[in-house]
């Protein structure tokens, strides 16, 4: 009997589902305008977009496009480095924030779409460069930030959609080489790899590596392992210890989980694009403009689900295995979610051009 019971219940612990976050949305400041970029530092949230204020605790503050905020209270700090342009992508490691975006001056400093930022001051630093085209990624691993976007050019060096700076000098690191032949929308360091996902058909002139790769985070090289099959652009990605994930547009959108070889495990298909993605645990979140998510991966004109369908608006919640789970805070708007991040402690941080969460006010940000 004893034997049994154990029996029973070391079933029930595999099959139980991981539990997804709370729906009901945290304490934290909100915003007048898009955010674009979420970036984590100490117990510290940066915040990057189009806006130009930010209310907290009942009172509105002058916020140009850059904000921070606690992360364990939510309340709203002094730091406020305006720029003069879209925030589009942030970064941060030990003493410094960067950030890229369409600005060309940060805290009175000039800067061409590219910035490193004191994390306590918000002084802007000497670090400066100039682009030829447009960021919208960045990401930091192996004493590197790496740079993706739309562009031909940085500091004078021929670049095609892809650069490395050295963390410790500001310099570009000519010694990482790899390119991609269209635009590179999202960057993720896990490893030894540099993970991109776009628009692009080539990178490193390998023409089998179409919208979803990896490089060797020191080197550049592709990695010619791992070869997922993406149907339509991918415009963010993240990666755990189980694999890649992937948010892509196309009729309607997707979400899809690999293995580190490039297998699919599993897809969710959206009526919608899927714009976010980000995993806390073995949970798998996903934000976008889509209303529903199909019941199959089969799907019509306008993304329309062909076999039936459950309304999850803008977010939505995938266990390990590829099952939706009940997780359903409902944001509303047409653009919906555009980002998703997971701070350290597990808190999901989601951005965009919501204005409510689950029908309370929660303009363009909120905590779960």
């Amino acid at each position: 009997m004893r034997l049994l019971v154990l029996t029973l219940l070391l079933v029930l612990s595999v099959a139980a589902p991981a539990r997804a976050v709370e729906s009901a949305a945290r304490s934290a400041p909100t915003f007048n305008g898009t955010v674009y970029a979420i970036a984590y530092l100490g117990g510290t949230v940066y915040v990057g977009g189009g806006f130009t204020k930010a209310r907290w605790g009942g009172r509105s503050y002058p916020r140009q496009r850059l904000a921070a905020f606690d992360g364990r209270t939510g309340a709203l700090l002094d730091w406020a480095p305006p720029a003069d342009g879209t925030v589009r992508a942030l970064a941060a490691t030990r003493g410094a924030v960067y950030a890229a975006g369409g600005f060309h001056r940060v805290g009175g400093a000039r800067r061409d779409s590219i910035a490193r930022i004191d994390p306590a001051t918000g002084t802007v630093t000497s670090f400066r460069h100039d682009i030829a085209g447009t960021p919208y990624a960045l990401a930091i691993g192996a004493g590197r930030l790496y740079l993706g976007g739309s562009f031909t050019a940085i500091s004078g060096h021929a670049l095609r959609n892809l650069a490395a700076f050295s963390l410790a000098t500001g310099r570009v690191d000519t010694g990482w080489r790899s390119g991609a032949d269209d635009r590179v929308r999202t960057l993720a360091v896990s490893g030894g790899q540099v993970f991109l996902g776009g628009a692009f058909r080539e990178v490193n002139d390998d023409h089998r590596s179409v919208r979803l790769a990896a490089v060797d985070r020191v080197t550049g090289v592709l990695d010619r392992y791992f070869r997922p099959s993406v149907a339509a652009e991918v415009n963010a990605i993240t990666v755990n210890r189980t694999g890649v994930y992937a948010a892509t547009g196309g009729q309607g959108g997707r979400a899809v989980a690999y293995t580190l070889d490039g297998t699919t495990r599993w897809q969710r298909v959206f009526d919608g694009d899927a714009t976010a993605i980000t995993t806390v645990g073995e949970m798998a979140y996903v934000g976008g403009h889509f209303d529903r998510v199909c019941l199959t991966t089969r799907n019509g004109p306008q993304g329309a689900c062909l076999d039936g369908s459950a309304p999850r608006v803008k977010l939505a919640a995938v266990t390990g295995d590829g099952r939706l789970t009940e997780w359903n805070p409902r944001a509303n708007g047409v653009a919906g979610v555009r980002v998703l991040a997971t701070d350290p402690i597990g808190v999901l941080d989601a951005g965009g051009d919501f204005t409510t969460i689950g029908g309370l006010d929660r303009p363009r940000f909120a905590r779960f």
